[in-house]
């Protein structure tokens, strides 16, 4: 069994930035890859970016790319996600995910535990 916590979210402006963490217990964390995902009102859940068992691999999706970050610290139990420059269209609830395969992949069905979720608002 995985625990995975979300912390980091809150209120920003448009501009702003933001730095999620997620922190996991349960299993060796360095095993597996870790993603985010967010999910907007009335929105499916969609992804945002990922990172592999070792560090060595990382993919986002087009909408963040160049603006968000995805780093692991595997001593810690810990994945972050760095947000810079936000845009009110980032409003959602940021969710991290584990899959236990350690590669890393953008599908949520790969992913094998979720955390609860942090809230993120971009004010304009």
């Amino acid at each position: 069994q995985v625990q995975l916590v979300e912390s980091g979210g809150g209120l920003v402006q448009a501009g702003g930035s933001l730095r999620l963490s997620c922190a996991a217990s349960g299993r060796t964390f360095s095993n597996y890859a870790m993603g985010w995902f967010r999910q907007a009102p009335g929105k499916e859940r969609e992804f945002v970016a990922t990172i592999s068992w070792g560090g060595g691999s990382t993919y986002y999706a087009d909408s963040v790319k160049g603006r968000f970050t995805i780093s692991r610290d595997n001593a810690k139990n810990t994945v972050y996600l760095r947000m810079n420059s936000l845009k009110p269209e980032d409003t959602a609830v940021y969710y991290c995910a584990a899959d236990l395969w350690g590669i890393a992949t953008m599908d949520p069905q790969e992913y094998d535990y979720w955390g609860q979720g942090t809230q993120v608002t971009v004010s304009s």
